[in-house]
């Protein structure tokens, strides 16, 4: 048994992709093991366990002898499981600075099936709570907040790239991408119809190019270290510029959004799952788009 956690707006994504599923309790889907790989689950239960209790205080106790910290996702009898939760040690909130470490202590998870029945899980997939990930954000020099999908993903996935790294930031205004690739000391070749915030434009390192992402040839830039593209376009479309550069030999690292438009584009994501070396995930900072990173060299 395998437990997957999700937001009610992506349910439905999760309940296309996972196979067995055996129940679902609010946005968290039951189903058979082994684990299965899943592009919209924010967390993942790794060893479920049920547990029948009569008690409050013998609900904590069950918990303590698995673990030291929980957090709980309530669907129901919300009091009783508030209870429970107040007699466990209390969880710190886990916000992040750009690029620090990762919590090191164990985080367990659980939630109430009925009145007297616990769902654990001492083990998942996540360190922070129910995978909500947070930030210290900086609310200054961003001109958006989508820099803060970069952040996660170079924070707690460690997929970025080097300083002095060339890399092409496609489809940049107002500037999010542009700014943490510029921050992280990369050479950043940015491509846009629109214009870049000015602030963003001044910065050092930053050659801006307006024009339209697909009418660029990578032969017009030559061979670069990273792919980065944040653009708002149908899912093929995107497929194919990757496609494009992968076929150019010009670029072997890849970081995108994958944007759906109305309903979510489940052939063609399963098209960029199938690319070798691609990892698709739904970011905690994502809405609805995945981010796909394809890593297949080293600086």
């Amino acid at each position: 048994m395998i437990a997957y956690l999700t937001t009610e707006q992506f349910l439905p994504e999760l309940q296309e992709e996972i196979k067995n599923i055996k129940s679902v309790h609010g946005n968290l889907i039951i189903a058979d093991g082994p684990v299965q790989d899943s592009v919209w689950a924010q967390q993942i239960w790794l060893n479920p366990e049920v547990i029948t209790f009569e008690s409050i205080t013998q609900a904590a106790k069950a918990l303590k002898e698995r673990g030291k910290l929980w957090a709980c996702y309530s669907v129901d009898n919300h009091r009783r499981a508030q209870l429970i939760q107040d007699n466990l040690p209390k969880l710190k909130p886990r916000i992040m600075d750009f690029l620090s470490p990762l919590p090191s202590d164990p985080l367990g998870a659980w939630t109430l099936l009925d009145k007297n029945t616990l769902l654990v899980s001492s083990e998942t997939n996540s360190v922070f709570p129910l995978g909500e990930i947070q930030f210290n954000e900086d609310k200054k020099n961003p001109p958006s907040r989508a820099y803060l999908k970069l952040w996660e993903l170079f924070t707690v996935y460690g997929v970025k790239p080097e300083a002095g790294q060339k890399v092409v930031d496609f489809g940049s205004c107002p500037g999010g991408w542009t700014w943490v690739l510029q921050q992280m000391g990369c050479e950043v070749v940015s491509i846009d119809r629109a214009p870049l915030e000015p602030h963003i434009a001044r910065l050092p390192r930053i050659h801006f190019m307006k024009t339209n992402a697909f009418t660029v040839k990578p032969e017009d830039i030559g061979a670069i270290d990273w792919f980065f593209s944040d653009i708002i376009c149908y899912p093929e479309k995107l497929l194919e510029l990757v496609q494009q550069w992968q076929n150019s030999g010009l670029c072997r690292n890849f970081v995108c959004t994958i944007k759906f438009q109305g309903k979510t584009d489940f052939a063609t994501l399963k098209k960029f799952q199938s690319m070798e070396k691609a990892k698709v995930q739904h970011l905690y900072h994502n809405k609805h788009e995945v981010t796909v990173w394809i890593k297949t060299s080293s600086p």
